[in-house]
């Protein structure tokens, strides 16, 4: 590992113009290109204290052996030689796009004689006409089917047409009318290439003037009785309609525009395009990256633009690029792109109307492409396997951490604190066995406080069962389990206390392990860093729980903490065991801000506060949080509510008025004893922690009846 102040520039060294720096390993390999407005200022930002570094830029800079740069005279050259770099250097710490296939293009070889029809992959050649990319090449050729009724452009290889030249013989579609057969002289090169030029013509979305002269000539020939051409001429005109219907309109204006949309986690990214031309979608594409450095939206859509019109020219840059956010600075690119094409580009982030709605679509599959690149990745038992065993080695661990608990604090700005629980076996969610918590001993924002109740409350309970179903090995049912029914209990401060009973063949699974919390995890996984790792071992030790390794994920830097360490554990960025941890980490944090926000919503609607006008939800919580409940409001007076911030007089006595003419709740009573019981929701979810979860999103209820 080198030290950056090794190979750190002079003073003064480095020129304060735009330009291109490259950073060299001591082998002397290129390993990241970058471009800057002013050298001096970003290279200066590579060497400051180490701590201060994003920990990839951190990763790279200890890396690098050498830095070096080129001086340009503005920025779009900058640019323009940043992309040639990469091309070249391919360097290992650029973000890089791994396109899992070869689009296929529509290709019209305008260079030729006799202009061909095909389908092309790859680079593109001078002098050919590219219609796409397509998803899938017979796609391609289903359009071209059904457009050579009407333009009967050549379709065959050079091999074919030179056989039929020299045999006087056309290949079957010039006997079937679908093609011309130039082979044989039967069209002149200049008739056949103006024929192959209106082809360019339909495809780019100039559809509607052979429509009307198609029509045209099919009344004519009707008129005259020539009703063969005329039915010949109707279903040419019925084949261009179908084949329009291929390409849907999107955009009434005949728009000629790429939509690019980019969905993102914190290590990988994906991009899709949808290149529209003549107000139909014309092909779409799309790349997964991995995001080896810190970078943000508009630098991901500045490398998808590089990537995209790096080697195009002309009409292959369209006239409107519409993005999700714009490149900082956005005229450099933008004077490129114009450059590229040979007249002005719009590049811009459409805020309403019809591309708007169309940028929306783009961005729903941008997530969808993401979501399938990893489940695709997760669904491998290989990488899992892999995964769990990188898990194991950088933790130290006896053995492959087959079950994975992980928990997260959530709540809004210290009001309904709740946590979550999720668990992974074998590197797979386990959604059955998903928790949630409710947090009642204390309010604030004190996540470490939190993590310590939920750890204690979750660990009690197992020890309770355990206590009740006796010793097991490998999470199978130990001999000394006993047929009878046991009870829990739920203490003062939520948690759940059981009394020693054995459980009873219906609180097993039908694989036969304990239900509820009686299976124990071989890692606890905590979001956060070492003040929340910190407190979920102390709650181990206070429970006396020695064999449960515990770790935390920083959600900002990606580290994993370990207990009593001060340096946490850096995992390689490329590695599977922390795309599993990111994976149960996040899982986590959409299920408790998930639950957090549910609960939120419950405390504001439907009560007497909804009565009164003009007061929305920040004023509604500073009423609740300043009072308590809304029964304490009720008996407070006009100049009391006028002390909570926010709050007029007259609108205190709008309230005082809605509270007075709303009637409480009748409060509920225990039917067995007749006493009136708490009016404070039932802590069902936290207090008895092994109940199931059966609220959340249809896929989680289907995942929690299994």
């Amino acid at each position: 590992m080198a030290d950056p102040s090794s190979y750190r520039p002079k003073p003064g060294a480095i020129p304060d113009s735009p330009g291109v720096y490259r950073f060299r390993d001591e082998h002397r390999r290129v390993i990241y290109v970058g471009k800057a407005k002013s050298l001096r200022q970003r290279l200066a930002n590579y060497f400051q204290d180490l701590a201060g570094l994003h920990p990839r830029t951190r990763t790279m800079v200890t890396t690098a052996a050498s830095v070096e740069w080129t001086v340009v005279s503005t920025e779009v050259e900058a640019l323009q030689l940043e992309y040639s770099w990469i091309k070249e250097y391919d360097p290992r710490f650029n973000v890089k796009y791994r396109d899992d296939k070869s689009y296929p293009y529509l290709a019209v070889t305008m260079n030729e004689e006799f202009p061909r029809v095909q389908v092309m992959r790859g680079h593109k050649k001078k002098g050919v006409r590219y219609f796409g990319p397509y998803a899938h090449a017979w796609a391609i050729r289903d359009t071209v089917d059904l457009l050579l009724r009407v333009f009967p452009v050549r379709t065959c290889s050079t091999g074919v047409f030179k056989n039929a030249s020299r045999t006087g013989r056309p290949c079957l579609l010039g006997y079937i009318g679908k093609c011309s057969a130039p082979c044989v002289g039967r069209i002149s090169p200049d008739d056949h290439w103006e024929l192959a030029d209106e082809f360019c013509d339909f495809m780019t979305g100039r559809t509607g003037t052979y429509l009307r002269r198609l029509e045209k000539q099919m009344m004519e020939a009707a008129e005259e009785m020539e009703y063969e051409r005329a039915a010949r001429l109707r279903d040419d005109i019925e084949a261009l309609k179908k084949a329009m219907e291929k390409n849907a309109v999107v955009l009434a204006d005949a728009t000629d525009a790429d939509l690019i949309a980019v969905a993102e986690d914190e290590l990988e990214a994906a991009v899709q395009i949808f290149h529209v031309r003549g107000g139909r979608v014309r092909g779409q594409r799309g790349w997964v990256t991995d995001k080896v450095e810190e970078i943000t939206t508009g630098a991901l859509v500045e490398h998808a633009l590089q990537q995209l019109y790096g080697e195009e020219t002309g009409d292959a840059v369209p006239k409107e690029v519409l993005v999700p956010a714009l490149p900082d600075p956005v005229e450099p690119v933008q004077e490129w792109l114009t450059g590229r094409r040979g007249s002005h580009v719009s590049l811009r982030v459409p805020q309403r109307g019809d591309k708007r709605a169309l940028m929306e679509t783009v961005e729903r599959n941008a997530q969808q492409a993401l979501v399938l690149h990893k489940t695709k990745r997760a669904s491998d038992l290989t990488t899992r396997s892999r995964a769990l065993e990188e898990i194991a080695e950088a933790l130290d661990l006896d053995s492959a951490p087959l079950r994975i608990e992980c928990y997260d604090i959530s709540h809004f700005q210290g009001d309904d604190v709740v946590a979550s629980m999720v668990v992974f076996e074998d590197g797979l969610q386990r959604k059955s066995e998903y928790r949630r918590f409710q947090i009642k001993g204390f309010e604030g924002q004190d996540d470490v406080r939190s993590m310590h109740e939920v750890i204690t409350r979750r660990f009690r309970r197992y020890l309770a069962e355990k206590e009740r179903t006796g010793e097991w090995t490998d999470g199978e049912p130990g001999a000394a389990e006993a047929p009878v029914n046991g009870s829990a209990a739920t203490s003062s401060d939520g948690s759940a206390d059981v009394t020693a009973a054995p459980l009873t063949d219906a609180l097993k699974d039908d694989d036969g392990r304990p239900k509820r919390f009686a299976y124990p995890p071989q890692l606890v996984v905590v979001d956060g860093g070492q003040p929340q790792v910190a407190a979920a071992k102390r709650a181990l030790d206070e429970l006396g729980i020695d064999d449960i390794a515990v770790c935390g994920l920083a959600k900002r830097l990606e580290e994993v903490w370990l207990p009593d360490d001060d340096d946490p554990v850096v995992l390689p960025r490329t590695s599977e065991g922390l795309y599993l941890l990111q994976r149960v980490r996040d899982e986590a944090h959409r299920f408790a801000i998930t639950y957090q926000r549910t609960k939120r919503a419950k405390r504001f609607r439907a009560g007497p506060l909804d009565e009164v006008p003009g007061l929305g939800d920040t004023r509604k919580q500073a009423l609740i949080k300043h009072f308590g409940s809304v029964k304490k409001l009720r008996s407070a007076t006009i100049d009391q509510i006028c002390e909570v911030p926010g709050i007029g007089r007259k609108t205190a006595e709008t309230i005082v008025a809605a509270l007075a003419q709303a009637v409480p709740p009748a409060p509920a009573v225990n039917t067995a004893t007749g006493e009136i019981m708490d009016e404070e929701e039932p802590d069902t979810t936290a207090g008895s922690p092994g109940e199931p979860v059966t609220a959340g999103t249809p896929e989680e209820r289907r995942g929690q009846e299994t």
